[in-house]
């Protein structure tokens, strides 16, 4: 039961310091060098994790038993740190850019998680939809 709280409250702590960084990020930084201070902060404190969770096997095996999925989560990340990053540059606001962004990603997550992953959506959670709908519409209305 305490990773299913942590592992969310650590999502919410780090989503909200992301967001605050990225909008504090000087404007006339580089944007690829931004990313690339970024990640090779993000690659040591990765190498230092595996402290914590050491690979099974040696570090050999485990890289074996990696695939696409890696490399695409980088790329993907990729995209969505910049992304942010222009966004707020082109003058989103911090209050309104995560919420726009992550609410549009869990609209068209909903038919990959009913297609591709067989889960259900409740009546309750329909309305939840709708009301998602209706947000979005209200907070994009100039």
């Amino acid at each position: 039961m305490f990773l299913f709280y942590f592992s969310i409250i650590l999502t919410v702590v780090a989503n909200t310091v992301y967001h605050i960084v990225q909008k504090l990020t000087p404007g006339n930084a580089n944007p690829a060098l931004a990313l690339t201070a970024t990640y090779l902060t993000a690659a040591l404190g990765s190498m230092g994790l595996l402290a914590v969770y050491r690979p099974e096997g040696g570090l050999a095996h485990s890289l074996r038993q990696l695939n696409w999925t890696s490399f695409a989560l980088g790329i993907a990340i990729i995209g969505l740190e910049l992304g942010f990053l222009l966004a707020y540059r082109a003058g989103w606001n911090i209050s309104l850019a995560g919420i726009v962004s992550n609410t549009t990603v869990g609209l068209l997550l909903l038919p990959v998680g009913l297609l591709l992953f067989k889960e259900k959506v409740s009546p309750v959670n329909a309305i939840g939809i709708l009301l998602c709908i209706g947000g979005l519409v209200m907070v994009n209305r100039k």
